[in-house]
């Protein structure tokens, strides 16, 4: 069993665009495995070890661990100040089989064949060469395992009623994730991302979430409201040029305003892929 040599070894170039400011964490903490990985759960057993990449606030986490349990889940993240809320997660629910650790997806500390399932969920987007990072999780992932991935997909964001002011958020959010380095449209080419790693065995889906009750579309608009102009994402994209905060303050109402709605109804669009390693 190998590492990927310190020479060979190609570290985060990409800034991750969001941050973990409130409004962030409060669209993460909603995530679970059965909204955001129910492609993948069929595949999951009890004893099964799995490595959840780029894990955040750690609520699929949690739900990976105990679909899984006794076998264990390995929870890493770049961000040292997230993990403690993931901790936090795992012990509220009492979980004994989960650990946690910093780590960049382009250059995983563990050997070869260390894990049954290696699994990333909204990360990809976010990297700085998501195909090294697809042969890093297949590098550790067990003859016979799977490598997981699920990336929503900006561009294909829809929304109704049209909003011009929101035409433009789009246009800018992916602006501002593209000068970080990312790629925000990662859910059309995770297919090619996973060829280009080397994977033969690959299967595609798609799946989507929608807000259009009251309660879902004040929670979205009003997250990306205060995102648009409280989290890291507002100070890059002022400090990078991209916009003014008078820009952003005009896109936070025009969410707002989309909120109140009756008709509202927005959808996420996401890839995902499976791909069993030989």
């Amino acid at each position: 069993m190998t590492h990927a040599s310190e020479q060979s070894r190609p570290h985060e170039t990409a800034v991750y665009t969001h941050g973990h400011h409130e409004s962030v964490l409060r669209s993460h903490t909603w995530r679970t495995a059965a909204n955001s990985a129910a492609y993948l759960l069929p595949e999951l057993k009890p004893g099964l070890d799995v490595l959840d990449v780029g894990c955040g606030p750690g609520t699929i986490t949690a739900d990976l661990a105990a679909l899984v349990a006794p076998g264990r889940v390995t929870a890493v993240d770049a961000a040292e100040d997230v993990l403690d809320r993931a901790r936090s997660v795992a012990a509220e629910r009492g979980l004994e089989n989960v650990e946690f650790a910093v780590a960049d997806v382009h250059a995983l500390d563990f050997p070869d064949d260390s894990f049954d399932v290696v699994h990333a969920h909204q990360v990809l987007q976010h990297v700085g060469d998501p195909v090294q990072a697809l042969r890093e999780m297949r590098r550790v992932c067990r003859p016979g395992g799977l490598v997981a991935a699920r990336d929503s997909d900006y561009g294909a964001f829809t929304w109704y009623p049209a909003s011009p002011v929101l035409d433009r958020w789009q246009e800018l959010y992916r602006r501002v994730a593209r000068a970080n380095g990312g790629e925000p449209d990662a859910g059309r080419r995770l297919f090619a991302w996973a060829r280009q790693a080397g994977f033969v065995d690959i299967t595609t889906t798609a799946g989507t979430w929608c807000y259009a009750t009251p309660e879902e579309r004040a929670w979205w608009s009003g997250l990306w409201a205060d995102r648009t102009t409280e989290s890291v994402y507002a100070r890059l994209a002022v400090e990078g040029g991209h916009a003014t905060p008078d820009t952003l303050r005009e896109i936070a109402e025009a969410w707002r305003a989309w909120g109140e709605q009756e008709d509202g109804w927005f959808m996420v669009p996401h890839g995902e892929i499976l791909c069993r390693v030989p």
